[in-house]
């Protein structure tokens, strides 16, 4: 079939930020359809061409209501893309999604002149280099890796109207679609057969499993139940809100406080929960669940019973006439909850049951997962609080979320963060789930600086044990790589940089440090690291610096980075100037220094103690009587350095300590602005050494320094002060950072 090409004319210009290229898990889409080549021979060229467009136009349609990108078209099969530019950490479920809505959409169904095609699907998930700044449709090249192949195969072995699932696939949107594991395949080039799954369609929302025992968070819980108790104790409503980054434990809040408080100063309290799933059907689909939940209606039950038991619901708070009229328009809304005009009406009617129940009945609403949902839901909430608050009603609504959610809480609204646990919580939690699972007990001092205090990560880590991940190199579990990269995703161009650059470095994270890396002016990085720090993704030490909160985050971030680029960043902050050590020649010259060898030497700021005792004037005097080339006075002392310092020998014993103490060895270097005194200065005060006593060895001539060649930009390292006659050489330190072609400067 003649090769058809769709360009968004939309382009993005710039990336995210200047980094051409990331490493990426993302999740393929291919589709195909069956028999193309025969029926393109019994078909006149002008229905073929009008058959392409009505087959593109609907793939198409269904992948950008999905967020997939459109790879390439090549003949009459689409690759798209999900991830490839911004994840929300269901980039499988909505591919998944997309493939069954193809199906339903094209498989069997009257085309043009009444056509009908077969199409097969193929979705797979795996790592690829991405260009950022193509992936759009049409952008041929976006994406490099072997899951694009993988994802053709599966698309061939697929049954004419399937989707077929790669074992990521599966593995990622297990709990919300429906799978059928079939026999694996035999791939060419692959070795064992491919395992394949078949995509039934999207599982109903139900209740998580919360079977174990809380560990930790009873101040949380404390702290929520006064909110709680007060709003419904004063009839004044309030808002409250459960913030944390997914593996907090938000879900398993909301399940002990729906379980623990069921009264309030023995009045018994009614909860009405409901549940976002990500990307429902239907906008309205939580205050159906919500619905559903007030009247006990099960997604098993037919007309007859929904209206029975909705009749039932509305029976004690409506008279009659109203019950009559109000049952049919929810009856609409919970079969359709598109956000229509009935729907709409039904939602407000569902509103209205929930203020008379708060009237005759203390009630708290809650909405798990809000930041999934559409913002027609967000609407109705605030309408429902809006009420109540007029009324004076004693309502209080609970809502979770993620930190990235955006939405302005009307009233009194409080926001409880929800943090990490604590050593002792998390070392709990890891014993009592691997104990569950049948694992080692003593893994627990491997995983807990893994997990960072989240629950979700730590159950996720024992997950993978048992479903057979490597005890000894204890990989990042796919899921938890799925949420980190969301919220990797979710921060604008300039905070991505600074974490996937300190990401790169170990130990703490210093701003200079990443200015370096990423080639920015000093202190650029500064607002950024802030910003992390108030989103919770950094920790600031109590030191000097910052640390990641999540380990999994620091692992991520520092992944994106294409090999090379990691290795400029790690150049780039390495080169940080210091002292080079002078060694001893092995057979000295004539006039050489006597002594001992050149030992390590700690380094100590001169202003710190220079400035204290004025000791060390004396000698820089000594010292700035000969320079480089002959010179004298203040300007042989090279400048570059920004901060003096000086080298003592460090107090730690070596193999020469029974040896007689020698003199006292010296290297420093000045700063800018940094002039040595004068010879009348120096004679206008007697020279101490360290511990008070007159410096010795003064009046002797001063050693010559030797340099070695060298650019410009040299740090001159004084070295051996205070030693027998001789000649000390000083290194100069070139420039090491070298940017890499290509690359900017700066972001």
């Amino acid at each position: 079939m003649t090769t058809s090409i769709i360009v968004d004319t939309q382009r993005t210009v710039t990336p995210l930020w200047p980094v051409p290229q990331e490493r990426r898990v993302v999740t393929v889409l291919f589709a195909d359809i069956v028999g193309s080549t025969a029926l393109v021979d019994r078909l006149d060229p002008e229905d073929v061409r009008a058959l392409q467009r009505a087959y593109f136009d609907t793939v198409a349609g269904v992948l950008h209501r999905w967020h997939g990108v459109v790879e390439k078209y090549v003949g009459d099969a689409v690759m798209a893309l999900f991830g490839a530019r911004h994840s929300d950490g269901f980039d499988a479920y909505r591919a998944v999604r997309a493939g069954l809505e193809i199906q339903a959409a094209l498989d069997r169904r009257p085309m043009v002149d009444g056509i009908r095609l077969r199409v097969r699907v193929g979705v797979a998930t795996g790592e690829v280099v991405v260009d950022l700044g193509d992936v759009v449709t049409g952008g041929h090249g976006v994406a490099s890796g072997a899951v694009i192949t993988t994802a053709a195969r599966l698309q061939e072995y697929a049954a004419p109207g399937a989707v077929a699932l790669c074992a990521a696939t599966a593995r990622a949107t297990a709990g919300l679609i429906t799978q059928r594991q079939l026999t694996p395949v035999p791939v060419a080039g692959r070795v064992p057969p491919v395992p394949v799954w078949h995509a039934v369609g999207p599982v109903r929302p139900g209740a998580d499993r919360h079977d174990g025992p809380l560990i930790g968070r009873r101040r949380e819980l404390a702290t929520i139940r006064d909110q709680l108790g007060a709003a419904i104790r004063n009839r004044t409503p309030r808002w409250i809100s459960l913030v944390g980054p997914t593996g907090s434990g938000r879900s398993r809040l909301l399940h002990e406080l729906t379980r623990g408080l069921t009264t309030v100063d023995g009045l018994p309290v009614r909860w009405c929960v409901g549940t976002c799933q990500p990307y429902p059907d239907q906008v309205l689909a939580p205050v159906a669940h919500l619905l559903r939940g007030l009247a006990g209606i099960r997604h098993s039950d037919g007309p007859a019973a929904v209206h029975d038991r909705l009749v039932t619901a509305l029976t004690p708070l409506f008279p009659p006439t109203r019950v009559a009229t109000a049952v049919p328009a929810l009856q609409r809304m919970l079969t359709t909850p598109d956000g229509s005009a009935a729907a709409l009406a039904g939602a407000a009617i569902c509103r209205e049951v929930l203020l008379r129940l708060a009237a005759h009945r203390p009630l708290i609403v809650a909405v798990d997962d809000l930041d999934r949902a559409a913002p027609a839901v967000s609407r109705f909430l605030h309408a429902l609080f809006g009420a109540a608050t007029e009324r004076g009603l004693p309502l209080a609504l609970l809502t979770v979320h993620q930190p990235q959610w955006a939405d302005t809480r009307p009233g009194p609204a409080r926001q409880m963060t929800i943090g990490p646990l604590a050593t002792v919580q998390s070392g709990r939690l890891l014993r009592h789930l691997l104990t569950r699972a049948g694992q080692p007990v003593a893994l627990v001092d491997r995983l807990l600086p893994l997990v960072g205090g989240r629950p979700g990560h730590a159950a996720a880590y024992v997950t993978s044990l048992v479903d057979g991940a490597d005890p000894a190199a204890l990989p990042l579990p796919e899921a938890v790589r799925r949420a980190v990269g969301a919220e990797l995703d979710h921060l604008d161009g300039e905070r991505r940089a600074v974490l996937m650059a300190a990401g790169t470095l170990g130990g703490l994270i210093s701003g200079a440090t990443v200015d370096r890396a990423l080639g920015w002016t000093p202190g650029r990085s500064a607002p950024a690291l802030r910003k992390l720090v108030a989103g919770g993704l950094l920790l600031p030490h109590h030191v000097d610096g910052y640390a990641f909160a999540a380990p999994a985050l620091r692992q991520v971030a520092a992944e994106r980075l294409p090999r090379a680029l990691r290795a400029v960043f790690q150049r780039r902050a390495a080169c940080v100037p210091h002292l080079d050590t002078v060694h001893r020649d092995a057979n000295p010259p004539a006039g050489a220094v006597n002594g001992s060898a050149a030992r390590s030497a700690e380094i100590v700021r001169l202003d710190t103690v220079g400035a204290r005792t004025g000791r060390l004037d004396a000698v820089f005097a000594a010292l700035a009587t000969v320079g480089p080339g002959g010179a004298t006075g203040p300007t042989a002392l090279r400048r570059g350095s920004p901060t003096p310092t000086m080298a003592t020998r460090p107090a730690a014993s070596g193999p020469d300590d029974n040896r007689t103490a020698g003199p006292r060895r010296l290297r420093a270097v000045a700063s800018a602005g940094d002039v040595p005194p004068t010879p009348a200065a120096v004679a206008s005060r007697p020279a101490r050494g360290a511990g008070g006593n007159p410096l010795r060895n003064l009046g002797r001539p001063a050693a010559p320094i030797r340099p070695t060649p060298a650019s410009s930009a040299v740090h001159w390292t004084l070295a051996d002060a205070g030693t027998p006659p001789g000649v000390v050489r000083a290194i100069p330190r070139p420039p090491l950072i070298r940017p890499l072609d290509g690359l900017p400067a700066s972001a």
